[in-house]
C-alpha cells in the first residue's frame, strides 16, 4: 500500500527492507488536495500494476518547490506534478531533466498544448483548466471582460488577488478586453484599481467566493472551471460566460527530476496516469479535466470540466515564461495601486 508523507515529511531513510529497494520504490510529489480519489483511481492501481511502492509527498507549490531545490543534488522525489510556470522556474534552478516522450505510450493521445508546454519535452501536461466568469444571468449580462465593470456590477463583483493562480490570466483577459494584453499588465491592473472601490474582496480562495455567491453579496466574479460544480448547485440562474476575447486558464504538468533513482518507474507512473482509462476516471470524479483526446464523459460530466476539443483550443493560456518573469512586477504595481 502507497505511503503517504507530509511535506514537512517523515524521512525517507525510515523505508528499510528489501520490499522497499530504490529499485522499486517510486516517490512523487503532487498538490494535497483529492488524496482519496487519487489513491482509488490512481496509486493503488498503479502499486499492484508495477509490483512497486509509491511514496507520495504533498504539499502547496512553494514548500515542494523548495524541497526539490534543496535536494536537487541528490534527489529523494524521482517525479513531480505542479503548475507549467513553476515548472519552468525548476528547469531553470537545474531540478528537472528533458521527458524521452517515445517512453510514453500515451503521448500521441494528448491534446496538442499539452504535449510540449515548456519546450525541450521539459514536462507533459496532465490536466488544464479554463479560467472565465460565472454570474447570476438573472440579474447581469456578460459578453465581455470589460463587464465585470459594468454599473449593475458596482459592490456586487469580486476579483482575485495577482498572487493567486487565477489573478495573472483574469488580468490577461482584462487587458485584453480593454485593448491592452501587454506582459506587464499595467493598462489591466489600472483598470481594476480605477474600480477597486466597487469590487467586494480582491480573494484569495476560491472557496471564499462561492460563500459570497451563496449568500448573494456577489454577482459575478472570475474563477477556475474546477470550481464550477458548486455554483451550478446554488439554485440560482448560473452561467459560465464566454467572453467575445475567449476565456484564459492554467495547465498543471508532470516533470522528472535529475538524477531521479527510480526513473523507469516514474516513466511508467506518468505513462500510466494519462492512459486513456485513468484520465477517464479522474473526469468522471470530477478531480481533473482530461489532456487525453481520447476521454469521453456524460454531457453532466463534462458541465463541470474543461473539457473537449473546441474548448481546449480556445483557451487563451499566459506562457509559462511571462508568468515566471513578470509576476514580481505585478505584484509591486498591484501594491501600489490596489494594496494588500
Amino acid at each position: 500500500m502507497f505511503k503517504k508523507l507530509m511535506a514537512s515529511g517523515v524521512a525517507l531513510a525510515a523505508l528499510s527492507g528489501a520490499a522497499q529497494a530504490a529499485d522499486k520504490t517510486l516517490v512523487i510529489s503532487v498538490y494535497g488536495f483529492a488524496q482519496d480519489a487519487f489513491k482509488e483511481i490512481v496509486y493503488d492501481p498503479f502499486e499492484a500494476q508495477c509490483g512497486c511502492e509509491l511514496v507520495v509527498e504533498t504539499g502547496n507549490s512553494v514548500e515542494r518547490l523548495a524541497k526539490l531545490e534543496a535536494r536537487k543534488d541528490d534527489p529523494e522525489i524521482d517525479m513531480a506534478v505542479m503548475s507549467t510556470h513553476d515548472a519552468l522556474s525548476a528547469s531553470r534552478k537545474g531540478i528537472t531533466q528533458s521527458i524521452d516522450v517515445s517512453r510514453l505510450s500515451n503521448y500521441d493521445k494528448l491534446y496538442d498544448i499539452a504535449k510540449d508546454p515548456l519546450g525541450d519535452n521539459l514536462a507533459v501536461g496532465y490536466t488544464f483548466y479554463a479560467t472565465s466568469i460565472a454570474y447570476r444571468a438573472d440579474e447581469v449580462k456578460i459578453e465581455s471582460w470589460a463587464d465585470l465593470f459594468q454599473d449593475k456590477l458596482k459592490g456586487r463583483v469580486a476579483f482575485p488577488n495577482v498572487s493567486t493562480n487565477q489573478g495573472p490570466p483574469a488580468l490577461y483577459m482584462v487587458g485584453k478586453a480593454i485593448g491592452d494584453d501587454s506582459a506587464d499588465l499595467k493598462a489591466a491592473i489600472a483598470e481594476v484599481a480605477k474600480n477597486k472601490d466597487d469590487i467586494v474582496t480582491f480573494y484569495e480562495r476560491s472557496s471564499q467566493v462561492a460563500q459570497l455567491m451563496q449568500q448573494e453579496e456577489i454577482l459575478a466574479a472570475p474563477i477556475g472551471r474546477f470550481a464550477w460544480g458548486a455554483y451550478s448547485k446554488m439554485g440560482f440562474d448560473m452561467a459560465w460566460a464566454t467572453p467575445k476575447e475567449g476565456q484564459t486558464g492554467g495547465m498543471n504538468v508532470m516533470i522528472l527530476t535529475k538524477g531521479a533513482k527510480n526513473e523507469d518507474l516514474a516513466y511508467e507512473f506518468m505513462d500510466f496516469w494519462l492512459s486513456t482509462e485513468v484520465q477517464t476516471k479522474l473526469a468522471e470524479a470530477l478531480v481533473d479535466s482530461p489532456a487525453n483526446s481520447e476521454v469521453k464523459v456524460s454531457e453532466e460530466i463534462a458541465e463541470n470540466l474543461t473539457y473537449g476539443a473546441e474548448t481546449v483550443e480556445s483557451l487563451q493560456l499566459l506562457d509559462p515564461a511571462v508568468i515566471l518573469d513578470n509576476r514580481e512586477t505585478w505584484l509591486s504595481e498591484w501594491n501600489a495601486q490596489i494594496g494588500q
